[in-house]
């Protein structure tokens, strides 16, 4: 048996990159796998390899930046599964480069709206579900860019420090009910999105698995770096 048997675990941006490698992993560990993103023909290619596997998922398209969206989606799970145990935020990306002085209010939304609202929706939605079961192991994807500056990444960097502010305060707020809540940065992958990037999404999913089955007394508002 897997360390995840039996659990409900939900990725966000589950079709490519870390997403991809993370849903196949935690099923090969025995969790019921929902798969969430934009994409259908991306999310049923992973499907089929967890299948495949041995696996279970369950393919839903959402646009994890719109609640309504979310919403719909937490309430047929619910109905379908009864419980959700883990939630990996996954949903990311840098957006256009843009020094500020030349960055549209519709490319600065668009970064915001991505990386952090996207983390603040899914989270919100399936609170309420983790406080009624006292236990739920969230894992938001960060970056070294929250603390870090390069020109024409304002827009990520505010919103991945703004991401990390955000899940720090649900840690402190969410502990007494059995909610541990903590950050991955996997450093500089190589994905569809980052085709420049050095790592394989594949070689660093063990930290995020590690997050996702932590024992009660485990660590909670912490950034753990793939590289450390």
């Amino acid at each position: 048996m897997g360390v995840l048997t039996n659990q409900v675990v939900l990725v966000t941006g589950a079709g490519t990159g870390l997403g991809r490698e993370t849903a196949i992993q935690l099923a090969a560990e025995g969790a019921e796998v929902v798969l969430t993103g934009r994409r259908m023909e991306k999310l049923l290619e992973v499907a089929e390899v967890i299948e495949q596997s041995g696996g279970r998922s369950i393919v839903f398209p959402v646009d994890v930046t719109n609640s309504e969206e979310v919403n719909r989606m937490r309430d047929h799970l619910i109905a379908q599964l009864g419980r959700i145990d883990v939630l990996i935020n996954n949903v990311g990306g840098t957006g256009d480069y843009s020094p500020v002085h030349d960055m549209t209010v519709s490319l600065w939304d668009h970064t915001i709206r991505l990386n952090l609202y996207s983390s603040f929706i899914v989270t919100n939605a399936f609170l309420p579900i983790m406080r009624k079961q006292q236990y739920g192991r969230i894992v938001s994807i960060t970056s070294a860019m929250a603390n870090y500056v390069y020109e024409g990444l304002g827009a990520y960097s505010a919103a991945k420090a703004g991401l990390e502010g955000l899940m720090r305060t649900v840690a402190l707020e969410e502990e007494k009910h059995g909610i541990l809540v903590n950050m991955f940065d996997p450093g500089n992958l190589k994905t569809e999105q980052n085709p420049y990037g050095e790592g394989d999404p594949a070689s660093v999913v063990d930290g995020i698995v590690k997050l996702a089955t932590l024992p009660k007394d485990g660590i909670n508002g912490q950034v753990i770096r793939a590289n450390q």
